[in-house]
Parts: structure tokens; C-alpha cells; sequence
């Protein structure tokens, strides 16, 4: 096959369908089916699991997983990097994530507390095949799209994303609605997980066959080369502390997206647990027509965003989005009413996309000119990944020792505050000074 031009339209299509392939774990697993199985899993209203020796509240159990996992893509991501820049192929470890993700979501099918340790591992692989083939997903944006072309694609993206998802959800809820007793649609959810991991390993296909492996070296790997990566990330961070648009901005959204992350992570288990639905019946029909919201005016938000980002700037774009997240973290605290959670749904919808998108896309476009772009990238994703292990870890400390998720959500609102101040002391201009 003849190598396809950086900013053709088959390439970056091509580049834009992993997010139709991958993005289906991101809504059943992540924010959908999955936290409903795990709450249902817990028949007593105490939701209480013995782990690891100890005692967890069921919430923040899954968030110190979900945070422990993020540490360990921090951690490894700037190695593999280092191995994929030297080896010139990084599509080979995008392969190995999206497959370890697609085999961990299939492995869920047999999450039980009985067996919580390895049905954690399952989880743990599924979450980890995700973000770790981000980290090389990502990097890819500067090397097949020109400046002009990023903002757009990158929200196509996820825009595709969003669509394929909701196609697969709705598959999955009407397997699991067409149930009529809580073992049938418990088992209904286990299938889901199998569909999850194969629509992810078969999609992912038409990605791979079109985006460039880049040239190989043909060397060995060896010791020098596996901690390349780290040595990458210090000259990396010598640079930027050269670069003082591109470092502010880090800084800003290292803060916010702490917060962004961890609220797109807990969302289900929030309004599982804090919000009166009158009955489990009510609860789940109610999660399920939420999710959906945000799925639906995900897709309206993360256009509406590039198209804003286009007229006043990315930047201001961040901020007024920023603005929003921090509002709405007041409003979590004192909603109780199912109405008032499918408010905060529409609302968290249209702003979830379009931070997302905009935020990559912000940083590709701060870069200065280098071909070493999945070393940047991984210093970005290593950046994204601390902080969800922070915003994670305070989460499930808070929710842990007050016993309500509500104080925790309320405290992610200095996050958000913090974000936006960082975000004015970003400069106009480019500044190496």
C-alpha cells in the first residue's frame, strides 16, 4: 500500500476512527453499564467490599483501582515512548494497548466479589489498554495533520467517538431492557462487556492499516533505550521551561483536566448513589436516559467548541469552559431530584467533549517545530495521568473518610478555579524568553 500523504483526508479519517473503535469503553465501561453492574453487585444498602486486607466503602474502592492504574500509565508511558521513538514504530504499541484493552473488557464478563482480585485485574486491564493507547493515538495528531487541520479533526474524533459509542450503548441497553428479572439483565450487562472489547479490536483494524509505523532502526533494545523515554521527558521539560506559552499552559491544564477527568470517571457512580430515584428499577432507567444525554449533546458541544475556538481563540475557549465545570460543581452538591441530575448531564455533555478536544488539539498547536512528537506528547499524557492520580486520590480519600461523594465533587470546584487563573497568565503570542 502506498504511503498516504500527511493531511490527506483518508489519513486523518483513518486516524479519526480509533476514536469510533476505542470510545465505546469510554461510555459501557467507564460511564455506563459497567458502574451499574458494580453498584448492583452490592445487595445490602451498607455498599461495603473486603480488598487487598481491607475494608472499602464500593465507590472508592473502583476509585483508588481506577487512580492506581493511572499511576502505572504515568509511570510507563514515557518508557514505551522512548522504546517507540528508537524502534520508529509506534503503531506496534498502539496495537498492544488497544488489545490488552479489548481482552480486559472481555474478561469482565466474569467480574464477581468472590473473586474481586482478579475481577479487578480485568477492570485494571481494560483501563490501562485505554489510556496507554492514547498516549501513542495522541501523539500521532501532529504527524498526519497541519496546525490548520488539528482543532478539526480532533474534534471529528471524538465526534465519531460519541456516535459510535452511543450506537453500541443502545445495542447493549436494549439487550439488557429486554429482560424482565435482575439475573437476566445482570447477565445482559456480562455480554455488553464481550461486545465492548470485540467492536474495539475489530475496528481498530482500519486504523491500523492506514496510519504510517514510521521508519525502524532495526536495533536492539537495551537498557539505555527503555529508560530513553525518561531522558526525553527531563529534555522535554528543559525545553519547555524555554517556552513560556507552552509551560503556563501545562500548568493550566494539568489543574483542570484533574478535575475534568475525575467528574467524567464518577458521573454514574455519583447519581447512583447520591440521587433519589424512588427505585432500582427507576435508578437504572434513569442512568441509562442520562447517559444517553451526554452522549447526544457530547457530539453538538465538541463541534460548537471548535467552531468557538476558531472565532475567539483557544484559550478564552478553555476559560469560559472552565467557568462552566466550575459552576456545575456547586450544583452537584446540592442536586437530589432525578430532574436535576439529567440537567447536570445535558450540562456535563456539552462541555466533556469539547474540553477534551480542545485541549489536545491546544497543546499540538504550542509545540514548537520538532519531529519528536511522541515525546511531547508523552510528557503531556504523563502531565494528564499525575493529575487524574491526584483528582482520583482526593476524590476517594474524601468519599472514604466523610462517606459521601457530594463533599468530594464540592472540593473539585478549586480545580477548576485554579485552572482558569492559570489560563489568563498564558501569553498571546509564542515566548521563549
Amino acid at each position: 500500500m502506498a504511503k498516504l500523504e500527511k493531511g490527506s483526508k483518508k489519513l486523518l479519517n483513518a486516524w479519526a476512527f480509533y476514536d469510533w473503535a476505542n470510545s465505546v469503553y469510554a461510555l459501557t465501561i467507564t460511564s455506563s453499564i459497567f458502574p451499574i453492574f458494580y453498584s448492583a453487585l452490592f445487595l445490602s444498602e451498607v455498599k461495603h467490599v473486603s480488598a487487598f486486607g481491607m475494608e472499602f466503602k464500593s465507590t472508592a474502592l473502583i476509585t483508588f483501582v481506577t487512580a492506581f492504574t493511572f499511576l502505572i500509565v504515568a509511570i510507563m508511558s514515557p518508557i514505551l515512548s522512548g522504546i517507540a521513538d528508537y524502534i520508529g514504530n509506534k503503531k506496534k504499541f498502539l496495537k498492544f494497548f488497544c488489545y490488552i484493552g479489548g481482552l480486559g473488557c472481555i474478561g469482565l464478563y466474569w467480574f464477581s466479589l468472590e473473586q474481586i482480585h482478579v475481577s479487578l485485574l480485568f477492570y485494571f486491564m481494560g483501563l490501562i489498554g485505554y489510556w496507554g493507547s492514547l498516549v501513542f493515538y495522541n501523539s500521532y495528531l501532529p504527524d498526519i495533520a497541519f496546525p490548520e487541520q488539528q482543532d478539526k479533526i480532533s474534534a471529528k474524533g471524538f465526534s465519531w467517538g460519541y456516535v459510535g459509542s452511543v450506537i453500541l450503548l443502545i445495542l447493549n441497553l436494549a439487550m439488557v431492557m429486554s429482560q424482565d428479572n435482575g439475573a437476566d439483565k445482570m447477565l445482559m450487562m456480562r455480554y455488553s462487556f464481550l461486545t465492548v472489547g470485540i467492536w474495539w479490536i475489530l475496528f481498530s483494524q482500519y486504523t491500523f492499516y492506514y496510519l504510517p509505523k514510521g521508519a525502524s532502526s532495526g536495533a536492539k533494545v537495551t537498557k539505555d533505550v527503555v529508560f530513553n523515554g525518561l531522558k526525553e521527558l527531563r529534555q522535554v521539560w528543559g525545553q519547555l521551561k524555554q517556552n513560556l506559552r507552552l509551560k503556563r499552559y501545562l500548568y493550566a491544564f494539568f489543574v483542570f483536566s484533574m478535575a475534568v477527568q475525575t467528574i467524567m470517571l464518577i458521573a454514574v457512580y455519583f447519581g447512583e448513589e447520591e440521587i433519589a430515584w424512588g427505585s432500582n428499577e427507576a435508578k437504572t432507567t434513569g442512568l441509562i436516559v442520562s447517559i444517553l444525554v451526554i452522549q447526544l449533546v457530547a457530539v453538538i458541544g465538541a463541534t460548537l467548541t471548535s467552531r468557538a475556538s476558531s472565532k475567539y481563540g483557544n484559550i478564552k475557549t478553555l476559560i469560559g469552559i472552565n467557568v462552566i465545570w466550575m459552576c456545575l460543581c456547586f450544583y452537584a452538591y446540592f442536586m437530589e431530584t432525578p430532574l436535576q441530575f439529567y440537567i447536570a448531564a445535558s450540562i456535563v455533555g456539552f462541555i466533556m467533549g469539547g474540553i477534551q478536544a480542545l485541549a489536545r488539539s491546544t497543546y499540538s498547536k504550542f509545540l514548537p517545530e520538532t519531529e519528536d512528537t511522541t515525546s511531547y506528547f508523552s510528557f503531556y499524557d504523563v502531565a494528564e495521568k499525575i493529575g487524574i492520580v491526584i483528582g482520583m486520590g482526593i476524590f476517594a480519600t474524601i468519599d472514604q473518610i466523610t462517606g459521601s461523594m457530594r463533599n468530594a465533587i464540592l472540593f473539585l470546584f478549586v480545580f477548576f478555579l485554579g485552572g482558569i487563573i492559570m489560563l489568563f497568565r498564558v501569553p498571546k503570542e509564542s515566548n521563549v524568553n
